[in-house]
């Protein structure tokens, strides 16, 4: 067999796993496909007579391609939210199904990828292979250029950060959960008598500029109206995911992996009493999110 047929046909076995771990550290498909691709590159160029373990050796690259490539991005002016929506747009035109990318995402988790953006280049690359692909320390310490005891410390901290702050104790939490959860599956499904189940009948829905269109009322009140605006979204909340939000639950939007719109819950006697929905981008960067536990 052709020696370059023999060596694709090589790596085509761990493309799927290349795939997973560049995701994991990018947050784009789009991206996540590059980090492979100079991974395949990388391997024509290589002489690997002596590699014994070829998707180890993969592994390494793609998480040293990935590295370079969030230090870059970190570099680049921070793009602001509102920038995303073109970019959504694009996605559409070019024909990339945004549920394909959806699923993608709830394979990660949009929360975990939410938090995974805020964490610095290398802790996320740290934290990514260890907690998620269990590399051990002493391999993930040359990756990020530091030692191994290093690498633990930076995993450490990523860990801690993504586990987020909850401040409500865990029955509570328990209890949000599930009034959240309800509220966000009849959004999904069109059932209006789930909606005004779970909403107290004086609630109030607040969203900020960025939320809605220009000339539209920013607040509304009363189950039904409510309900009725949940509805309106239905669509939208096929992409949405709980998570937790300044230490209680809430429902986040996140396209690859950037935080695009918060719902925060106000909830008493297990009904929702309040609604603020977030999009302006200063807001956003304040939010405390961290990833639900199951």
């Amino acid at each position: 067999m052709d020696e370059q047929k023999w060596l694709a046909e090589r790596f085509e076995t761990h493309r799927t796993h290349l795939r997973g771990v560049a995701y994991r550290m990018l947050g784009s498909r789009n991206e996540a496909d590059d980090a492979v691709q100079e991974a395949w590159l990388r391997l024509c160029r290589s002489d690997t007579s002596g590699v014994k373990n070829l998707a180890s050796w993969l592994t390494t690259v793609v998480a040293r391609v990935s590295l370079d490539m969030l230090r870059s991005r970190q570099m680049r002016r921070e793009e602001s939210l509102s920038e995303h929506e073109p970019e959504a747009l694009l996605i559409r035109q070019q024909g990339i199904d945004p549920e394909q990318e959806a699923l993608l995402a709830d394979s990660v988790g949009l929360a975990l990828l939410v938090v995974l953006e805020t964490l610095a280049p290398a802790e996320r690359v740290a934290f990514v292979l260890h907690d998620m692909f269990d590399l051990p320390f002493d391999e993930i310490g040359p990756i990020v250029g530091r030692s191994a005891t290093a690498a633990r410390q930076l995993a450490s901290r990523a860990r801690r950060r993504v586990r987020g702050g909850a401040v409500a104790p865990v029955p509570d939490l328990t209890r949000q959960r599930e009034v959240v959860e309800a509220f966000l599956a009849a959004s999904r499904s069109g059932d209006f008598e789930g909606l005004l189940a779970v909403l107290d009948p004086d609630v109030v829905l607040r969203a900020d500029r960025a939320a809605v269109p220009a000339g539209v009322s920013r607040e509304l009140r009363g189950a039904p109206v409510v309900a009725k605006q949940a509805l309106a979204h239905s669509r939208g909340s096929r992409f949405a995911e709980l998570a937790l939000v300044d230490g209680t639950v809430g429902i986040i939007a996140a396209p690859h992996g950037r935080l695009f719109i918060v719902l925060v819950f106000k909830i008493r006697r297990g009904r929702i009493v309040e609604i603020d929905v977030v999009a302006d981008a200063d807001r956003l960067r304040q939010l405390d999110v961290g990833v639900l536990n199951d």
